[in-house]
């Protein structure tokens, strides 16, 4: 699946939704006990597909069923996202993904919290807090411990990253052709994504970060990494970095596990630092240090 332009994801996105011919509503399955979004992950819907667009189709635009009792766990590292974290949740649950969505608060001081609990109602929802910011590395790490499903993946709250994404990361895994999938914001579109020395500088960590690790990726400081929950609770105990170094350090003790990485195209919408983006210069030569400790010396 390639994402060459603006233009193109539009038309994808109209290509993800199928027609009133595969609607529950449409197709005299109103009854079904599975809601209008479930619907599309269900073996029958996937089968109806198959014979109306062929098994290429399907498998390029990841039409797939999910196995019986799955739930995704989505990660999701808040820190002052008091404007963005409820419409980053219905983001998750409009993909009709069995999910179980943890939010960790980071110490926010602008009303986040506030704006979690009110949606801790939601069956799917998952609220922590830290009483003091500690980083993304720690709160995506408090996160891992509370994850209960079979696979786990990583959400930003600033809406730079769409969650319709996920299916394209979850086929491998779930048709075993990978143990790892990461999404991948470079090279499939024809605009730059982000200010060129920021895509410069992330250019040279994956590179100097591949080298090190000794695996091929093209975005290694990607937020989507998703894994099989039984490989992280391996590394869990291990793992220490407490802020972006986060992004290296996992990906060097996968790695070293010996699982299979693939990388899929997404969409990224990037976000200006007068708009809330956190990431810094000093969070650059954090990931050289990492490349470093967790690469060459393989801490």
């Amino acid at each position: 699946m390639t994402v060459p332009s603006d233009s193109a994801s539009d038309d994808l996105r109209e290509a993800e939704q199928p027609s009133d011919a595969g609607n529950p509503d449409q197709r005299g399955v109103a009854d079904s006990s599975l809601d209008a979004s479930r619907w599309y992950w269900s073996a029958e819907y996937v089968a109806r597909m198959q014979r109306e667009l062929g098994m290429d189709a399907c498998r390029k635009l990841a039409i797939f069923a999910l196995p019986e009792g799955f739930l995704l766990s989505v990660v999701v590292p808040v820190f002052n996202e008091s404007e963005t974290v409820a419409d980053v949740v219905q983001r998750l649950q409009a993909t009709g993904l069995p999910m179980q969505i943890i939010l960790v608060d980071d110490g926010s001081h602008d009303g986040t919290y506030e704006a979690m609990k009110r949606l801790e109602h939601a069956p799917d929802v998952v609220v922590l807090g830290h009483e003091t910011n500690r980083g993304k590395g720690a709160a995506i790490r408090s996160g891992f411990a509370h994850a209960t499903g079979q696979i786990v993946v990583i959400q930003d709250a600033d809406r730079e990253y769409d969650p319709s994404d996920f299916r394209y990361l979850l086929q491998p895994l779930i048709a075993g052709e990978a143990d790892v999938a990461y999404g991948t914001r470079y090279g499939h579109y024809d605009r730059q994504l982000s200010p060129w020395w920021h895509q410069s500088v992330n250019s040279l960590i994956t590179l100097l970060a591949s080298i090190a690790i000794g695996i091929r990726l093209s975005d290694v400081e990607t937020c989507y990494k998703m894994m099989p929950r039984e490989h992280l609770q391996k590394i869990l105990p291990k793992l220490q970095e407490s802020r972006f170094g986060i992004e290296i350090e996992l990906t060097a003790r996968l790695a070293r596990m010996g699982l299979r990485f693939t990388e899929r195209p997404i969409r990224y919408q990037h976000r200006w630092y007068d708009e809330g983006k956190k990431i810094g210069w000093k969070d650059g030569v954090s990931a050289l240090w990492c490349i470093f400790k967790y690469g060459i010396l393989r801490r």
